[in-house]
C-alpha cells in the first residue's frame, strides 16, 4: 500500500531544451528490506577453469545490441558465440517489456536505421507489428499525428515509424535469425570475469549451473548494457548522469489484459475533463500513477512504472527495492483501473517483465563520443557507422562515429548498446533500442573485419566495415560526403570528438 511518505516523493520532471520526455519519479523512500550486515571478506582459492568454447567474436549479452552484433559478424563470416544470462534473447525489448520501439525515421518520414533493425522488424508477422503505414512517415497531417499520437508513433504531431511489436515473436525470431547465421547461443550463462592479458580481452569467464567457465575469443564485444566487461577488465567509463531525468530512472514494466483499448484510448481523448478528473483520483490513491500505453493489440495494455529515481542498477538491494515496488504497483493499478478506467472493467495483471528496466549506469570513455555540442551539426563524422533520428525537428540527425564504440586504452574489444561512449545528454536517445540495432550491428562487423585481416578493432578500415554495413542493409551517409580523415584527426586532437 502507499503510505504518505511515499506520494510526499513524487514530483514531475518537465522538459526542457535537453530533456524531451516528461515523467513521474518515484524518489528514494521507505525501504522494504532493512539494511544488509555487510563488511570483511572472504578468500577465493585459485582454480583452473575449465573452457567451454573458443571462437572468434564472444558477444557478452543477449539483447537488441547482442542480437545485432552476433547476426552482423556472423554474416560477415565470423565464428561467433553469444552469452545471455536468461532465457531468451531481446533484453529490455522483449524481457522488459519495452515493446513501443522509439523512432527509427527523421522528422521528414526517411528511414535512417535500418540494417538489422529493418530486417528484424520486416521478418516479424503481420500480426506482431502495430504502427502507422510507410505512406504516413513524416505526415504532420493533423488527425493521422492525433491518432499516432495516442499509439506512441507521433511526435511533435509528426508521424513517425515507432512500431509496438509482440514481445514473445520477438523472441523467436531473434533465436531463429542468430541460429540460421550459425550464431552458437548460450543461455543461462552470465558473464562473471573478462580475461585480459597484455592490454587486451582474449575471452570472459562466465558462471551457470555446470560452474565456472570460460569462452576464449580474438574480439569481445561488450554488449551487456551496464559496461559489465570492459569495467570490469579496469577501462574507464562515465557515470555522470541527473538523477532526477526520467533517463536515470528503473522501473519493472508490466502487462494488463482483458482490457479494451479503443475504448480506453475514445475516453482519454474526448473526454479531456473527465481524464484529468481520473488521474488526479489515481494519484491521490497510489501517489505513483501512470495512464497505459498500447500494446501490439487491442486487448492488452502497457506499464513502464514506476520509474523510479535515486536507486542504481549496480547495487543488488536498490535493484531488489524497485521490483517489490513495482509489484506492488503493478496490483494496485490493476485494481484501480477495474474500478475507474473506461475499458478495464475485465482487467487482469497478465505480466510482470522478467527483466529490470535499466537505462543508466555506465557509459564507455572512448576514442570518441556522441556529445550534445554536436546534435545541430547535421555533418557527417569520418567514421560514421550509423546515422540516428535527433530529439526534436529543430536538429538534422546524428552521425554515430565507430570511435564511440572503441575503448581508449583495452584492445580485442568493442562495447555496442546503451553504455556506447556519449554525453549525458545524448545518452537520453542513443540507449533507444533501435540506436542499440544500430550500433550492436556497427560493433558485429567490425569484429568481423577485425578477426578476418587478423588486426586489433581499433585498426579495422572504416570503408571496409561500412561496405559491410551497405551489404547487410544499413543505412549511411554518401561516402562523398564525409569528412577528409586529417580534419578529423586535427578535430579528434582538440577534444572535440
Amino acid at each position: 500500500m502507499t503510505t504518505q511518505t511515499d506520494k510526499d516523493r513524487m514530483r514531475t520532471v518537465r522538459q526542457t531544451e535537453d530533456r524531451f520526455l516528461a515523467s513521474d519519479l518515484f524518489e528514494t523512500g521507505k525501504r522494504h528490506l532493512p539494511p544488509s550486515r555487510r563488511g570483511g571478506y572472504v578468500e577465493e582459492p585459485a582454480q583452473q577453469i575449465p573452457v567451454y568454447h573458443k571462437c572468434d567474436v564472444a558477444v557478452i549479452g543477449g539483447g537488441p545490441a547482442g542480437c545485432a552484433a552476433a547476426y552482423a559478424a556472423a554474416r560477415a563470416g565470423a565464428d561467433v558465440a553469444l552469452l545471455e544470462r536468461h532465457n531468451h534473447l531481446g533484453g529490455l525489448s522483449t524481457g522488459g517489456l519495452v515493446i513501443w520501439i522509439d523512432r527509427m525515421t527523421d522528422w521528414q518520414g526517411k528511414h535512417v536505421i535500418q540494417g538489422f533493425a529493418r530486417e528484424f522488424i520486416e521478418r516479424m508477422p503481420p500480426e506482431g507489428v502495430a504502427g502507422p503505414p510507410m505512406s504516413d512517415w513524416g505526415s504532420t497531417d493533423p488527425a493521422k499525428a492525433a491518432h499516432w499520437r495516442l499509439r506512441t508513433s507521433a511526435f511533435h504531431d509528426i508521424v513517425t515509424w515507432a512500431p509496438t511489436l509482440d514481445p514473445e515473436r520477438m523472441k523467436l525470431l531473434a533465436q531463429s535469425m542468430l541460429l540460421e547465421a550459425g550464431v552458437r547461443i548460450v543461455f543461462h550463462a552470465w558473464a562473471a570475469k573478462p580475461l585480459v592479458e597484455k592490454g587486451a580481452v582474449n575471452g570472459v569467464v562466465f558462471e551457470s549451473k555446470a560452474g565456472r567457465q570460460a569462452v576464449l575469443a580474438d574480439v569481445v564485444i561488450d554488449t551487456t548494457g551496464d559496461g559489465d566487461v570492459f569495467a570490469r577488465a579496469g577501462e574507464d567509463f562515465d557515470d555522470d548522469i541527473d538523477e532526477g531525468d526520467v533517463h536515470h530512472s528503473m522501473n519493472t514494466s508490466f502487462l494488463l489484459g482483458g482490457v479494451d483499448m479503443p475504448r480506453w484510448l475514445e475516453f482519454r481523448s474526448g473526454r479531456p475533463e473527465q481524464f484529468v478528473a481520473f488521474s488526479a483520483l489515481g494519484r491521490d490513491q497510489l501517489g505513483f500513477f501512470q495512464t497505459p500505453y498500447v500494446s501490439w493489440r487491442d486487448d492488452i495494455a502497457t506499464f513502464l512504472g514506476p520509474r523510479q529515481s535515486g536507486l542504481s542498477a549496480l547495487d543488488v538491494d536498490d535493484m531488489t527495492e524497485v521490483e517489490i515496488r513495482s509489484h506492488n504497483y503493478m496490483q494496485a493499478h490493476c485494481e484501480f483501473f477495474r474500478r475507474h478506467a473506461p475499458g478495464f472493467e475485465n482487467a487482469y495483471m497478465l505480466q510482470s517483465a522478467p527483466q529490470l528496466g535499466v537505462r543508466h549506469t555506465r557509459r564507455l570513455v572512448g576514442v570518441k563520443k556522441v556529445l550534445r555540442q554536436h546534435w545541430g551539426d547535421g555533418t557527417p563524422v569520418v567514421d560514421e557507422i550509423g546515422i540516428s533520428p535527433s530529439v526534436s525537428p529543430k536538429y538534422p540527425v546524428v552521425s554515430v562515429p565507430y570511435g564511440a564504440l572503441v575503448p581508449r586504452s583495452l584492445d580485442g574489444l568493442l562495447a555496442a548498446g546503451r553504455h556506447i561512449s556519449c554525453d549525458a545528454n545524448s545518452h537520453g536517445f542513443m540507449r533507444e533500442i533501435p540506436q542499440c540495432w544500430l550500433t550492436g550491428h556497427a560493433a558485429g562487423a567490425a569484429a568481423a573485419v577485425a578477426v578476418n585481416r587478423g588486426i586489433r578493432p581499433r585498426d579495422v578500415d572504416i570503408a571496409e566495415v561500412r561496405a559491410i554495413l551497405r551489404t547487410q542493409g544499413a543505412h549511411l551517409s554518401d561516402d562523398d560526403q564525409l569528412p577528409a580523415k586529417a580534419a578529423s584527426d586535427a578535430e579528434a586532437a582538440s577534444g572535440e570528438t
